[in-house]
């Protein structure tokens, strides 16, 4: 087969007895949850009540606008994006000071890294929410920022960062977010740039290549290649953890979701609805990655 051309298509699988029997254990089980809800909790579904806080009709626009469960989803969309590039920058940053040969930066990343992984989420951020941003924010005075004013009221600031007036509380989340799997990042990145081989910081030494030459131009391209397949899941469970930034009344989508539950009693409706949208944002975002995985191996061939 000539080396230029496409590797040949894997064969497709087909369904097997086995698949089917499974398709129908699941289905059943399904099926008898349902009932032991509905007949033994004595609980009347009614989905209508819930569907309805994802989109309303708005008398004043005459047009349909999001609702508090869409809402939530843009929230937690916008804090998983944003907290990936901040943990992102920690993670390069801590994880090439865990690869260097300075011994003061090598214990600052080693604490941070064990600090983080070491305590338990709920405890990191009620510390850093009720002890550091109370006292960080005020300093730097995002208080004092005025939600009227043409800087933050406008499409675009909205779009990327919510509503002005909970500017604080939204930064609140993506720090603590940013901090707590930036711990993870840093390993991934040490994990990559050690996985260079050492003949290559040799040779790249060897030409006169300063230590910032040999890190951007030779090591991280290389490590780059590995360390993507790694943070694209890190990014999906970086979705899945924005979860824990609701218990400091960040208005995401699981603390939007336990104000529909409580306002409709529709608990068994609304987290099954909030468990769908999940997996739909986390699988939509893995088949991405996948794509661009496959696209960019054969790119490389």
């Amino acid at each position: 087969m000539d080396r230029n051309s496409p590797p040949p298509a894997p064969p497709r699988k087909r369904l097997a007895v086995s698949d089917f029997v499974i398709f129908g254990a699941v289905a059943a089980l399904v099926i008898y949850a349902g009932y032991q809800v509905k007949d033994v909790l004595v609980y009347k579904w009614d989905w209508s009540r819930v569907l309805d806080f994802l989109i309303r009709w708005d008398p004043e626009r005459q047009e349909y606008v999001a609702n508090l469960l869409l809402i939530g989803l843009f929230t937690t969309l916008r804090l998983a994006v944003w907290g990936t590039i901040l943990a992102t920058v920690i993670g390069v940053l801590m994880g090439y000071w865990r690869t260097s040969n300075n011994l003061t930066l090598k214990i600052i990343s080693r604490t941070y890294v064990e600090l983080i992984r070491n305590i338990p989420p709920l405890v990191f951020i009620f510390i850093f929410y009720f002890f550091v941003s109370s006292q960080l924010f005020p300093a730097m005075g995002l208080d004092d920022v005025n939600p009227d004013s043409a800087m933050v009221d406008n499409p675009v600031f909205r779009i990327m960062f919510g509503r002005p007036e909970l500017l604080s509380n939204f930064l609140a989340g993506v720090l603590c977010l940013a901090l707590f799997e930036g711990a993870y990042i840093t390993e991934i990145v040490r994990a990559g740039i050690q996985s260079v081989p050492k003949g290559q910081w040799e040779g790249a030494r060897a030409i006169g290549l300063s230590p910032f030459n040999v890190l951007r131009d030779v090591i991280l391209p290389q490590a780059l290649r590995k360390i993507l397949p790694p943070l694209a899941g890190q990014f999906i469970t970086l979705i899945k953890d924005s979860a824990i930034v609701s218990l400091i009344s960040i208005q995401e989508l699981t603390f939007m979701a336990t104000e529909v539950a409580a306002t409709t009693t529709k608990v068994f409706e609304t987290w099954i609805l909030v468990g769908a949208m999940y997996f739909a944002l986390c699988y939509s975002f893995a088949l991405l990655f996948d794509w661009l995985e496959r696209r960019a191996a054969r790119i490389r061939r």
